[in-house]
């Protein structure tokens, strides 16, 4: 794909793959679906009625319910026939209409949009809790085959759970469940190896040579004699059946690779080890942190995962080049693994919360002109912008942050209380290196003078260098004289014995039209803290940077 351009898109991912996603077009999926744990964290669902609930408009706190949405997807998607829909068909009679039907009856069309646009060459990585892995072990086994199932990952993602602090019985749970499936036999894997310990390298490799070589002797006879197809021959006095042919045999004596400990003693292959991989990766993952508050990369979104996950998964399922697709890219820890590593990449994501993250991630980690992609499905003008805050205001007030490069106020878990803060800007101007704020309002609806007076209060309160207004209606003269009577934030800046001074409107009030014409909101630039930043990494060796 030489016109190949990485993309970054907007909306339910049920569409965008059966609208965008051509088949047989990719070479790995990772999907980390919300769990069906009472802590999801995307909307597919309205309720009952059409209403969204104010969980839901949150994003962070939403749990599956079986309502009209779930009951038409249900038979929307048994009507096509196959063992997927056999599947739900008998899930519906074990189950009924549950919360975790309705949780199975959303990925199951998912799933089988994944299956379609999977290249026969690849594999699938589907991120579950144990909550719902079991049943989706057999929504995966209808749809992609038991024949391919290849691994249930086990993730130790902690140590230890307090759940019986809470008041739970049974025993904690410390891991998450990673379902790795092929489309075919002939899929990629790159075999990965860990370390060995400390305890099995002085064990096994006790001895060091003349050039500081540690090395360990190793049994060389054949397990299971002929029966086995070993050969039966004499080396150093010693008859035995041996692993290797006697032309191997006698060019590792050659190269002084056999030795015989003792006199009459079984011969043994001295075996080195830095010639030695690790050990063979199992299915047990308990060598990845989580992503902890102390952590480098963390960006503060709730279900991020740590990029040796993501790193280990693409480097075994991928090659350079290939196609990863992450159908619920959060706050885009596979897109920016798969730029690191030089894959190409698809990212979907339903908020704009995301969407914005995942931008100031790539732009911090590998920097803008060195990844360019394009964003689909979010508003290009005024009418699509105006279209968006009538459907959802809250995804229009993450989007409109965005806009001016500010991170969303307060626990973005939850919505909380009203107190005039929608989003904020931190920036350093002086050697002090202490952050001044911006306080950012977004307005979808009517707007009035009073709005400018209550901004002007919140400043006051949280002690604020600048207010940024953005309103999707023009505003009134009254507004802008009220902005005006703020008058400025003057920043010296003083740098290597020469000063000045800069004024900036207290106030700033842009339209929504403005923004998306290119105006800026007016401040310090010279140091600029926003959204907490992605640690920036060189790309993996390889490829010269900007391939994609």
């Amino acid at each position: 794909m030489p016109d190949w351009k990485n993309k970054l898109f907007f909306g339910d991912n049920l569409r965008i793959l059966r609208e965008h996603v051509p088949d047989e077009s990719v070479d790995l999926v990772y999907l980390d679906p919300p769990f069906n744990s009472n802590a999801n964290y995307n909307v597919l669902f309205k309720e009952k009625g059409g209403e969204r609930s104010h969980a839901q408009i949150t994003v962070f706190e939403d749990t599956w319910k079986w309502g009209a949405e779930a009951e038409e997807t249900y038979f929307d998607t048994i009507q096509h026939g196959g063992r997927m829909s056999d599947f739900l068909q008998a899930f519906r009679v074990l189950l009924g209409p549950t919360d975790m039907m309705a949780y199975l009856v959303m990925m199951a069309p998912r799933l089988q949009q994944l299956y379609r646009v999977l290249k026969p060459t690849g594999s699938i990585y589907l991120h579950c809790d144990p909550t719902a892995s079991h049943s989706l072990k057999l929504l995966m086994d209808s749809i992609f085959g038991s024949e391919n199932y290849l691994n249930e990952i086990t993730w130790k993602r902690t140590s230890a759970h307090s759940d019986a602090k809470q008041g739970r019985k049974g025993f904690g749970n410390v891991a998450d469940i990673l379902l790795y499936y092929c489309k075919s036999e002939d899929f990629t894997f790159h075999p990965e190896h860990s370390p060995y310990s400390e305890d099995y390298i002085a064990a096994k490799y006790p001895c060091i040579d003349s050039d500081g070589r540690r090395f360990g002797y190793w049994d060389m006879t054949g397990p299971g004699g002929a029966a086995k197809g070993n050969p039966r021959y004499e080396v150093m006095g010693v008859t035995r059946f041996w692993r290797y042919s006697k032309t191997k045999m006698d060019e590792l004596i050659a190269q002084g690779r056999i030795v015989q400990p003792s006199p009459e003693a079984v011969p043994r292959y001295k075996r080195y080890l830095d010639e030695m991989q690790g050990v063979p990766m199992q299915n047990m993952w308990d060598d990845i942190s989580p992503i902890n508050s102390q952590a480098q990369e963390r960006l503060g979104y709730p279900t991020q995962k740590p990029e040796a996950l993501l790193e280990r998964i693409i480097k075994a399922s991928s090659n350079e080049g290939d196609v990863v697709l992450d159908p619920f890219c959060g706050c885009g820890t596979t897109i920016s693994v798969a730029e690191r590593l030089h894959r190409k990449w698809i990212g979907i994501d339903i908020t704009h919360l995301a969407i914005t993250l995942i931008r100031h991630r790539l732009a911090d980690t590998h920097g803008v002109e060195l990844c360019p992609y394009d964003v689909i499905g979010d508003p290009k003008d005024l009418a699509s912008a105006k279209a968006l805050a009538q459907v959802d205001r809250y995804q229009f007030q993450w989007w409109a942050l965005g806009l001016v490069d500010a991170r969303p106020a307060g626990d973005i878990k939850k919505k909380g209380a009203d107190i005039g803060i929608d989003g904020y800007i931190n920036f350093v101007d002086d050697m002090s290196g202490k952050a001044k704020r911006i306080i950012i309002q977004v307005k979808s609806g009517h707007v009035k003078a009073g709005d400018i007076r209550d901004l002007k209060g919140v400043l006051e309160r949280e002690k604020a260098a600048i207010g940024g207004f953005i309103t999707l209606d023009e505003p009134s003269a009254p507004m802008k004289t009220e902005a005006v009577s703020a008058g400025f934030y003057e920043s010296a800046l003083k740098f290597e014995g020469s000063s000045r001074t800069e004024r900036f409107p207290k106030i700033q009030i842009l339209t929504i039209e403005e923004l998306l014409e290119g105006k800026k909101l007016a401040y310090p630039r010279h140091r600029i803290e926003t959204f907490k930043q992605a640690a920036r990494k060189p790309k993996a060796k390889g490829e010269a940077p900007g391939l994609f």
